[in-house]
């Protein structure tokens, strides 16, 4: 069979999967949980499998499942990813009303192109024209949220790092893997969606922040006090008086949230909690300007007496798309958009952990456009389902496709033209120095 006839068969195979693909998703929606805690959607992901007899194994991530399909032969591994957690947007009419998670970021969606996937090349037996394995990986914990919960997780022994991916890398779930591909919901005004094919992001170095002071009566005494909220404001505007140093080409933010700025309004705060990131676009650029950051926060509490504790965590890696695995998904996409619509993107201050997967092989993330009102609000809406649940899959179904077809040519192509930025080892090396 030729490559463009395997590729025709899987593509009407999606279609004819439409019903379950689309049902998947909004069910996925219906019950949208927060990152490491993705039971119930963990065991649906694990429920499709079973019911297409793939293989898997769980336990990646607390919540991960990791399903393998072999090739005709095993010459390498391509993975397919879909993100498995929600996060809190409690404004949205959809929203949990208990935790306020939802799917305002469509992962929903990601989980349903993989399984579109997983039923399509089991659908048709595809597997036995490709000459390498392909792995079906939903992954945990990609928004970064609920910093204390998840450091109170790695206290505990039960992860080692914030995000799901991290976690996986660790715990060796890449080690088989040659390359992987993902999508994500995107906003648009285009009717008929659009899709960017490539681009790079923001990492982040996580904080979670403390300021100490002396609790007094706020009106009696409150000369005898040191007020902790004062100095975590004081070390805010210290870090806003340092935006004029950092480098535009580096897309710094700092973006910080109390999580705890006193308990009583008569009374002098003796302690503040503050989470945030500090993010850039490279992990140099991460590390100078994470350093400005810690010294103004401590200046805030020098200036009044208070005591600054920062807890630095290692956050997310930037995100480098692969040229050739991107050049690849923007030619199946062509036959699937209008060409005004399929795009190379550019640089994006937002973060994921995919970004620390793209330090160690090469990956391609695409952002598909098919969603009203910006991601991670209340106004999210996804419009366009013909694209999120049908063009989609289709472009990353043709891809691996090509990717493993004829021996895997084109992967090896892009393995020996593709220099990691990092190994293994050097990869948790920085992650560990991350204190």
């Amino acid at each position: 069979m030729t490559k463009d006839e395997l590729k025709a068969i899987v593509c009407a195979a999606i279609d004819k999967r439409q019903k379950d693909i689309t049902a998947l998703g909004d069910n996925i929606y219906t019950e949208p949980e927060l990152g490491y805690k993705e039971h119930k959607t963990s065991a649906k992901v694990q429920a499709v499998f079973d019911k297409l007899g793939i293989n898997y194994t769980t336990g990646w991530g607390i919540t991960g499942v990791k399903g393998h399909l072999k090739g005709r032969t095993s010459k390498r591994t391509v993975a397919m990813l879909g993100e498995l957690d929600a996060l809190v947007c409690r404004n949205h009419p959809d929203a949990d009303e208990e935790t306020g998670a939802m799917h305002c970021c469509g992962h929903n969606v990601q989980i349903a192109n993989l399984a579109a996937i997983a039923m399509a090349f089991k659908d048709t037996n595809a597997m036995q024209y490709l000459d390498g394995d392909l792995v079906l990986f939903a992954v945990p914990a990609e928004e970064c949220i609920e910093i204390d919960f998840r450091n109170t997780l790695r206290q505990k022994g039960k992860i080692k790092y914030l995000g799901g991916k991290e976690e996986i890398i660790a715990q060796g779930g890449f080690d088989d893997i040659d390359a992987s591909l993902q999508m994500h919901v995107n906003p648009t005004k285009k009717t008929n969606g659009e899709i960017q094919v490539a681009g790079s992001n923001n990492g982040f170095i996580a904080k979670i922040i403390e300021y100490k002071g002396k609790a007094a009566h706020a009106a009696f005494s409150p000369s005898e006090g040191i007020n902790a909220l004062n100095a975590a404001m004081l070390g805010i505007m210290a870090v806003n008086a340092l935006r004029e140093t950092f480098k535009e080409s580096d897309c710094v933010r700092f973006h910080p949230i109390i999580n705890s700025g006193g308990d009583l309004v008569n009374v002098v705060p003796d302690y503040v909690q503050m989470e945030s990131y500090v993010r850039a676009a490279s992990v140099d650029a991460l590390k100078e300007s994470n350093t400005k950051v810690n010294r103004a926060l401590k200046a805030g509490a020098d200036a009044i007496g208070a005591k600054c504790i920062i807890k630095d965590l290692p956050g997310y890696l930037p995100l480098f798309n692969n040229k050739g695995m991107s050049s690849l998904l923007r030619n199946n996409s062509t036959k699937l958009f209008a060409p005004a619509d399929v795009y190379d993107g550019t640089h994006s201050a937002g973060s994921t952990d995919m970004g620390d997967v793209s330090h160690l092989m090469p990956v391609v993330h695409a952002w598909v456009g098919c969603v009203h009102g910006a991601l991670h609000s209340a106004q999210y809406d996804l419009f366009d389902r013909n694209t999120a649940y049908s063009k989609s899959p289709k472009a990353m179904a043709m891809t691996i496709i090509d990717l493993l077809y004829d021996n895997a040519a084109e992967l090896e192509t892009i393995l020996a033209e593709n220099t990691p930025i990092m190994t293994k080892k050097t990869y948790l090396e920085y992650m560990e120095s991350i204190k």
